[in-house]
């Protein structure tokens, strides 16, 4: 019987470089197209959750047959939200509301496998230094907030403000990788070389 294909439902590099290292190369990527929108009175970790088991099931309907991974990340200060910034006044405000101060991030995986979708969600607490408002203008200015939970990416310039991070490193960036792994094991998915 001929191992499944995985399927990443993200087209997000930095979700294929974290997979890399825990020796894992997708077969496809298919990129999901939801509503990102949040619910009514939604709690970050709700939704993180809610978004990563749609994109999966929403790839999983165009490839039943596959092992479909998907993920997303959100940034809460207390039960605010940081989405994705539209532009560069709102990639502004929300670095003037994480400087000097903790959040915390959400980031929901799931795998969709033979019908069944798990999936599980990882909080990380990070804490960010005080940021000048010279600081924040030359980051803005990088371009690096953009497409990204909270305006920042861990990954790029932004990870000189970090003091502080309890949690998973790599779920900040966007796939919290022992999580990952053991769903994907769950559902008898291995890495070619240890299939």
């Amino acid at each position: 019987m001929s191992r499944p294909l995985l399927v990443l439902a993200s087209a997000s590099p930095r979700r294929l470089e974290l997979l890399a290292q825990i020796g894992i190369a997708p077969d496809r990527i298919d990129p999901a197209d939801i509503d990102e929108t949040p619910l009514r009175d939604e709690t970050p970790p709700r939704l993180a959750a809610r978004l990563a088991v749609s994109k999966a099931g929403v790839v999983a309907e165009r490839s039943p047959d596959d092992v479909v991974l998907a993920a997303d990340t959100v940034v809460a200060v207390g039960r605010r939200l940081l989405e994705k910034a539209a532009d560069e006044a709102e990639a502004t405000r929300f670095l003037k509301l994480l400087s000097g101060r903790n959040h915390r991030v959400f980031t929901g995986v799931a795998v969709a496998a033979g019908g069944k979708t798990s999936h599980r969600v990882v909080e990380t607490r990070v804490t960010f230094k005080p940021l000048s408002d010279a600081e924040i203008a030359a980051y803005v200015a990088t371009g690096d907030w953009r497409g990204k939970a909270g305006a920042y990416g861990i990954q790029g310039p932004a990870g000189a403000f970090v003091i502080r991070i309890v949690g998973s490193h790599p779920a900040v960036m966007g796939l919290p990788l022992h999580e990952t792994a053991n769903l994907l094991a769950g559902v008898g998915w291995r890495p070619a070389a240890q299939g």
